[in-house]
């Protein structure tokens, strides 16, 4: 005699326990198959098909198993939209895994409709639309952010806050400076690009102790001389020392940001390739040192969907524009 649904679902947590998680899976599968609305079954099978942890180490899922793992969300918040969990890994993998930013504003959207009062879609459509580029709808989020969370007092909702919108603000500045819109091919930032492909961005460890260190170092040189004949001078020099060093660090940072632009430059049209599954970027970019680097932190899953997108040869149109929905 056949099991229903429900015996085959329980077989499937009892699989998974017991830490044979193809089984789970398998089995998630065939509940699916059974009754198709059955949503605890379509998010045991979301998260069995990504890698498990191998000796604490996590393992990133590659294209097919991102993949399969959103269309297994899709179904998920279709039949339980409260589900939480299943709104943010699916927010995960569509944007950190698949580069899919468009389809990511179009998620989170429908988070919003469905829980109001949820603050991730506000942070995440604000991140997304900080990385392409498009700063005035980006602040409309942050506006409908900042009174959300002061509705929902909390001190490290608050710092979150208040950290997204400086990187906001750091990234509007730069922009006013020079802006950069990857589907247009003849603009000047790609020269920018271009000029400084042959090297890697500056880290800021690297800038800390080759720029703000040495300018701390001679300050408190000239603060010591200054003090040697003070009493508590020591201490006075101690804590100058401190204070130029997070004053000098604070103010150098924008020059930090400027002298790596073109990375910011270049992952977002990485970006740009990857939601409109376009071309954009010259060929003679993906060869260079900068261009390597950047793909270094991108997911397994992305740089399989870029290469399917090099593959095509497609060009984004120049009259591009991100489908915002809201």
């Amino acid at each position: 005699m056949a099991k229903s649904p429900e015996m085959l679902w329980l077989d499937a947590i009892e699989a998974n326990e017991s830490g044979n998680r193809d089984e789970a899976l398998s089995l998630a599968e065939e509940v699916v198959s059974i009754d198709e609305n059955h949503s605890d079954a379509w998010m045991g099978v979301a998260q069995w098909i990504l890698p498990a942890d191998s000796r604490g180490r996590q393992l990133m899922p590659d294209l097919a198993q991102a993949s399969k793992s959103m269309s297994a969300l899709r179904r998920v918040v279709d039949l339980n939209p409260d589900n939480e969990h299943a709104w943010r890994l699916g927010g995960e993998i569509i944007v950190g895994h698949l580069g899919m930013l468009e389809d990511g504003l179009k998620w989170w959207q429908r988070r919003k409709e469905i829980a109001p009062s949820d603050i991730a879609p506000y942070f995440e459509q604000a991140f997304i639309l900080i990385s392409m580029g498009y700063f005035d709808r980006a602040e409309e989020c942050l506006d409908e952010m900042d009174s959300i969370v002061a509705k929902q007092p909390s001190k490290p909702l608050e710092a979150r806050a208040r950290r997204l919108r400086e990187i906001f603000m750091e990234e509007a500045k730069l922009e006013g400076e020079v802006g950069f819109e990857p589907q247009n091919g003849s603009d000047e930032s790609w020269g920018l690009i271009t000029r400084m492909s042959r090297k890697k961005p500056i880290t800021e460890t690297y800038f800390l102790i080759m720029f703000v260190m040495p300018i701390v170092f001679l300050l408190g040189t000239l603060s010591m001389y200054l003090f040697s004949g003070v009493r508590f001078g020591t201490g006075i020099v101690m804590i100058l020392i401190i204070v130029m060093y997070f004053w000098i660090a604070k103010i150098s940072r924008g020059l930090l940001l400027k002298v790596n632009r073109p990375e910011k430059f270049l992952n977002r049209a990485l970006d740009h390739e990857s939601t409109t599954g376009k071309v954009c970027i010259p060929d003679d970019l993906r060869s260079s040192k900068l261009y390597a680097h950047l793909m270094k932190s991108r997911m397994p899953a992305f740089k399989q969907r870029l290469g399917l997108i090099e593959d095509s040869g497609e060009k984004l149109p120049g009259n591009w524009e991100l489908k915002i929905p809201f």
